[in-house]
């Protein structure tokens, strides 16, 4: 099967890292495909005994929550086969599996060696088997891995169960706000907390390497865009300009940062050179230009201006200085975000007064409205193209949801406790 405006702002600052706290955010299947592919896992142990973390469960949900596979329950199997040798496919047949997971478990030195296979119950063929191994505590970054598979396998488009997501929570706290940017993984699980503060956290974007973060906090009084590696918690402060620091985006080599940046008067697109330290500012013009992020080439920035009256996408072209308007659909487009094909924008539409993300086919020009809730925002892309995740709200909640590019699968992520917004996802 192949299926195919930002208000500016002293703080009370702590950095907490690598806590582990009680995953905050859950997910809510609200939307599938109308077929999705049966599928069976079947569970996973080691001689029979259960894992540390249930590898078979979580390669389950990762499924499931795609919206394009229906993984059967554990209680309805006949059979729990380990090896494709052990898989009776009559029985697999009668349930109407369409493809079946097996695997099996050692354990030498503390490592986990997992031996998984994929096979097609119609035509009894492997489709492929494969090793994994990994510590006690990456278990589950062995059943994404696996997911990742098994997913690229039956649909012909990379995994990105593996990945995961940066966002900002916001909690009342004695009559005041308390912000909080986190990292988990994208099921929600192994939440983590990199920094609370009194004052907001903006922005977060992930380096192409998933190792560091950028974002902006008003910690100093005003915003500012500080860099923070995940692993080690190093943290420093690039920019503290009078007026706005804001919006910053990682080139694909990972050398230069885009940003935007009013301390020569209005709001421009700057880029900032991580090795020399260096600023270029990359527009002048007496609009607000905003929310740049870079093609996947490195070649070209998208960014938000109301130069032609309104809220509208436009391109810039690094080399030249070019820029040329690319959205004309609609009194108001912004917060752009391309997919890694460089084809597909994201963005959010007002459509009848209502904000919604949007896709907009940069060869054809067709738009497509792809969510029906209201105050839809900061919509940000999958790095495998399929999906993308943007803030909404659930009532008087903010909330994370997530939609395929075809509109087809939907679901969400609301937290137990307070409101989440400002998602981005990983690159890998």
């Amino acid at each position: 099967m192949k299926r195919t405006a930002v208000s500016l702002g002293v703080c009370w600052l702590v950095l907490i890292f690598p806590l582990t706290v009680l995953a905050d955010l859950t997910i809510e299947i609200t939307k599938g495909v109308d077929n999705p592919t049966r599928i069976g896992i079947s569970p996973i142990t080691r001689d029979g005994r259960s894992l540390p973390e249930d590898v078979s469960k979580i390669v389950s949900a990762d499924l499931q929550r795609s919206g394009l596979f229906r993984p059967i329950p554990k209680e309805n199997m006949l059979s729990f086969p380990s090896t494709v040798k052990e898989v009776y496919y009559r029985d697999w047949r009668i349930l109407g599996v369409e493809y079946l997971v097996v695997g099996k478990t050692s354990l030498r030195d503390d490592v986990y060696q997992i031996t998984f296979s994929l096979v097609e119950v119609h035509s009894s063929r492997v489709v492929f088997t494969k090793v994994v191994k990994g510590s006690n505590n990456q278990l589950r970054d062995l059943a994404h891995y696996i997911s990742d598979e098994v997913y690229q396998a039956v649909t012909g488009i990379p995994g990105a169960f593996s990945t995961r997501v940066a966002y900002v929570s916001a909690l009342p706290s004695s009559g005041k706000m308390q912000f909080k940017l986190m990292v988990a993984d994208v099921d929600g699980a192994r939440e983590r907390l990199l920094l609370e503060s009194k004052q907001p956290i903006m922005s977060p974007a992930w380096s192409p390497d998933a190792k560091e973060l950028v974002y902006v906090s008003f910690e100093t009084g005003r915003p500012a865009i500080f860099r923070q590696n995940l692993a080690t918690a190093a943290r420093e402060q690039l920019t503290n300009f009078r007026g706005l620091n804001g919006a910053p985006d990682w080139s694909p080599d990972g050398r230069t940062l885009a940003l935007v940046l009013s301390k020569d008067g209005n709001p421009e697109i700057y880029t900032f050179d991580l090795q020399s330290r260096k600023f270029t500012r990359r527009t002048q013009h007496f609009a607000i230009d905003t929310e740049p992020n870079w093609t996947p080439d490195g070649r070209s920035l998208i960014f938000t201006s109301d130069r032609g009256g309104s809220p509208q996408i436009y391109k810039l072209t690094i080399a030249t200085g070019r820029v040329e308007r690319l959205t004309f659909t609609g009194s108001y487009n912004a917060r752009p975000r391309l997919a890694k094909d460089g084809r597909t924008l994201v963005m959010v539409h007002r459509n009848n007064g209502k904000f919604h993300i949007a896709s907009q086919d940069l060869v054809t020009g067709d738009l497509r409205v792809l969510t029906q809730t209201y105050l839809d925002e900061s919509p940000t892309v999958a790095p495998n193209g399929a999906m993308l995740l943007y803030a909404t709200k659930q009532g008087n909640k903010g909330v994370l949801a997530a939609v395929s590019l075809d509109a087809g699968v939907k679901f969400l992520l609301p937290a137990r406790h307070g409101d989440v917004r400002e998602p981005a996802w990983s690159p890998k």
